[in-house]
């Protein structure tokens, strides 16, 4: 005799088939909203139909810059992030906290402003999903070469404590795999670069369209003004 728990076991196989289920969103509702991110809980419907509460950070879209000069130094930066509660080895960044800004004028504004540099030549390097697991936040990381200095607007906070360094990207990536550098995006770019440089892989051009640049934070923001 089938058991009730076998027959929908096998009600929930035909309903859905794996990698076919739509994980529709039933309500959501706002908990926290705040300068660079919100919280959003979110209940959606799983395979089978019952429903799970999933809980989603909200944040900016963000570029980073790995900017290579003429001796295939890559520019870094020593930043103190308050979070981690140390200084980390990273990429000029910054976020996308304009609606509508163009993500690679925001990385030539970044590249300006932490490093007092500018560049002739851009190309996309790496799209990632930082941590698609609880958050939509994701990056866009830049190839930048033929450098050449440009005017630098005075730092604020933070940014008023940081150092540059130009290191080979050999030993970049060497930093990376021995646990120096550790911030996600300068482990991403290091390693993308290298892996670009070494197998010849032709890059995107940097107006290459970006589908999973995220925009809902921002969108709620200007709608509730």
């Amino acid at each position: 005799m089938t058991s009730s728990s076998d027959r929908d076991r096998a009600a929930e196989t035909t309903e859905s088939a794996p990698g076919t289920h739509e994980f529709d969103t039933v309500s959501s509702r706002i908990v926290y909203s705040g300068a660079i991110l919100a919280l959003r809980l979110d209940e959606v419907v799983m395979p089978g139909g019952r429903t799970a509460e999933r809980e989603v950070i909200e944040h900016h879209a963000a570029v980073a810059v790995a900017a290579l000069d003429e001796d295939e130094n890559l520019v870094l930066i020593n930043q103190y992030r308050h979070p981690v509660g140390r200084r980390l080895l990273e990429l000029p960044a910054g976020l996308l906290d304009k609606l509508g800004e163009d993500p690679l004028e925001a990385a030539k504004r970044e590249l300006a402003e932490e490093t007092g540099l500018a560049a002739r030549n851009w190309s996309v390097l790496v799209d990632i999903a930082l941590s698609p697991g609880f958050t939509d936040e994701a990056l866009r990381i830049y190839l930048a070469t033929d450098l050449y200095e440009t005017d630098r607007p005075e730092p604020e906070l933070e940014e008023a404590d940081i150092q540059l360094r130009r290191v080979p990207l050999v030993e970049a990536v060497q930093a990376a795999l021995a646990g120096e550098i550790t911030n996600a995006t300068a482990v991403a770019g290091v390693t993308a670069l290298m892996t670009a440089r070494s197998t010849g892989a032709t890059l995107r051009p940097a107006d290459a369209p970006w589908p999973g640049m995220p925009t809902d934070f921002l969108e709620r923001k200007a709608a509730q003004r």
